[in-house]
């Protein structure tokens, strides 16, 4: 029998882990090729033949995305495959045009074909978009799980940029954990918050391996989403974030409409700083597509280590990056800070930028007054470094979740944005968790 070939659209994340799952050894499929976007230094490198199994003994090729109706045509492709997240709903339809159009099918894979079931229960943690606050929202469920004496293993999202051989099953326990595994600016913004709480958390490309070993170690399993991706794992208490400040997305986003049809939980967050009808249209939303689930209420209050470092300085704004690209923020914690503590200017970031942070800005239109804290390899975090000592200010806002100051050399003061969840009235995250037991 034939073979179906396969294109595979990912972005170094769900790509592969649809593969794993459902195509690593379905001899009905030949995966001819993953193409690559949104990460940088991802194409041209290959799914390694000791993770793509016994069917493929040279391995995939990992092609830019530019070329997907190129490469239908070139390679007989039959299906195209999309498995990333964090597009809206137009884009994707934009994507299965150009499948289309170059004589292709085009297909989603679903919960029930690539999920996989745990021997422990499974709380995710998961949103509509990237930035809503799925981070703190995580550490606040491991705390309560850690309070109610249970022993938390966190796994997180992938974030695979490295030699994919090396990072089949990464395990984070210490900051030393982090340099060893050469992580980026963006995976310390995930791990290291984990760290600082106790928190062993999980990562890599193979997750059935993954959670093997996370098993062996856990009472309870939480699940890090990332972007606004549905886990990976088959889940008991599946907790999905809505962000007032961007309401009607969580309708027009794939696949964070499915996370909220899916919802046993929704938290609304950043009420404290949304507009009334923000936060009424993501209720309403809310009400037409999941009426069943439980609705927590929550705010994102900020903290800073010495606000005498900004009010009245000349201030450069530093953000978490995806945050701010792929999610679309104009804006976040280390902005709202500044005009929180009164500082006299908010400086503009792009006539100092530097390579590929310049590149960045001319990508990301919207983005102007915040710099991207973007590190996805040691040049671009040297480049990110450069950018903010070129830059006339007083004082740098690190509003991103790591200190980046561990990474980089900064020439001028810093001071720390911290922030937060905050649930308010009932039922907290606390009740629905110890129904949940």
């Amino acid at each position: 029998m034939k073979r179906i070939r396969t294109i595979i659209m990912g972005a170094a994340g769900r790509d592969f882990h649809v593969f794993n799952t459902y195509f690593r050894d379905n001899e009905l499929y030949e995966v001819v090729a993953f193409t690559a976007t949104q990460i940088p230094n991802i194409e041209g490198r290959k799914y390694p033949a000791d993770l793509a199994g016994r069917l493929y003994p040279d391995g995939i090729p990992i092609y830019p995305e530019s070329r997907l109706e190129e490469l239908v045509k070139e390679m007989g492709v039959d299906q195209v495959i999309f498995a990333y997240s964090d597009v809206s709903h137009e884009e994707v339809m934009h994507k299965a045009s150009r499948a289309l159009s170059a004589g292709a099918d085009f297909r989603l894979m679903g919960p029930k074909s690539t999920m996989i079931k745990s021997v422990k229960p499974v709380v995710s943690v998961c949103a509509v978009r990237t930035g809503v606050g799925k981070s703190q929202t995580t550490r606040r469920v491991c705390q309560i799980l850690k309070d109610m004496g249970k022993k938390v293993v966190a796994i997180r999202h992938p974030m695979p940029y490295g030699d994919l051989s090396q990072q089949v099953c990464q395990r984070f326990a210490t900051y030393e954990d982090l340099d060893r595994h050469k992580c980026t600016i963006e995976e310390r913004e995930e791990y290291e918050p984990h760290i600082d709480m106790g928190i062993v958390v999980y990562a890599g490309v193979d997750y059935g391996v993954i959670l093997k070993e996370a098993e062996k170690e856990a009472d309870i399993i939480v699940w890090d989403g990332g972007n606004n991706d549905f886990p990976f794992y088959n889940t008991d208490l599946h907790i999905v974030l809505v962000d007032p400040h961007r309401p009607g997305h969580e309708v027009k986003y794939h696949p964070g409409e499915t996370n909220l049809r899916m919802a046993d939980v929704v938290v609304i967050n950043k009420i404290d700083t949304a507009s009334s009808e923000g936060i009424d249209a993501v209720r309403k939303s809310i009400e037409q597509v999941n009426p069943g689930a439980q609705v927590v209420e929550a705010a994102s209050p900020i903290f800073v280590e010495d606000p005498a470092k900004i009010k009245g300085k000349r201030v450069l704004v530093v953000e978490d990056g995806p945050t701010l690209t792929h999610g679309e923020m104009t804006y976040g914690a280390g902005y709202v800070a500044a005009k929180k503590y009164g500082a006299a200017d908010i400086v503009d970031p792009r006539p100092y930028a530097v390579g590929s942070i310049k590149d960045t800005y001319a990508k990301y239109t919207h983005l102007s007054a915040i710099l991207p804290a973007m590190g996805y390899g040691d040049i671009q975090v040297k480049e990110l470094e450069e950018t903010i000592n070129r830059a006339e200010c007083d004082t740098v806002i690190i509003g991103t979740p790591i200190d980046l100051t561990r990474i980089t050399k900064l020439n001028k003061p810093t001071v720390r944005v911290r922030y937060r969840l905050q649930e308010i009235g009932t039922p907290t995250l606390e009740d629905l968790l110890r129904r949940f037991q």
